[in-house]
């Protein structure tokens, strides 16, 4: 396989399609052979999400380390503390350059609430194996994540049948 350099590429913005696009390079990037793993850090591990399950089929490496809507939480202390948890865990498989391409879903709001220092996660994932492309997702991306990255694609949303009262579909966003 060619060589390659890795990529830090951040999907955030109010719209739709976040998670979906990182999912759809987890997808192209396994089918080309290359070791990927993704690390969540919102989504609650007792969701039976369709990525998940289709992960699992595909022996991806599959880890949450979030209790749902954080945003949500009674206990701010345990959130920050499993965004800890997550980010080490996520350091781990970068690290390691066992993996081709890491995806951090939701991985802005630990930074958006300052649970992790922007800065040093930064440093680290310059510091990352040369090949390893690393995927950041979620609202809100920090300026200097921004700035840091080499493709950045915002979602803005225009409608979403939310709006018109519509639920949640399986299999569309969950």
């Amino acid at each position: 396989m060619a060589s390659r350099t890795g990529l830090l590429i951040v999907y955030t913005g109010n719209g739709k399609g976040k998670s979906t696009a990182a999912f759809g390079l987890v997808m192209r990037a396994w089918g080309r052979g290359m070791q990927v793993c993704v690390v969540q850090f919102v989504k609650s591990s007792t969701g039976k999400w369709g990525e998940v399950r289709a992960a699992k089929k595909m022996g991806i490496p599959w880890h949450i380390t979030g209790e749902g809507f954080t945003w949500k939480s009674k206990d701010l202390n345990h959130s920050r503390a499993l965004a800890e948890e997550g980010w080490n865990l996520a350091r781990k498989c970068i690290a390691s350059g066992e993996y081709d391409l890491v995806v951090l879903d939701e991985f802005t709001y630990p930074l958006k609430f300052g649970w992790l220092d922007t800065d040093q996660v930064l440093n680290f994932l310059a510091q990352r194996p040369a090949h390893v492309h690393v995927v950041v997702t979620g609202r809100d991306a920090p300026t200097a994540l921004v700035e840091a990255a080499d493709l950045v694609t915002e979602m803005r949303k225009i409608k979403h049948p939310y709006d018109r009262g519509l639920k949640a579909q399986p299999g569309i966003e969950f």
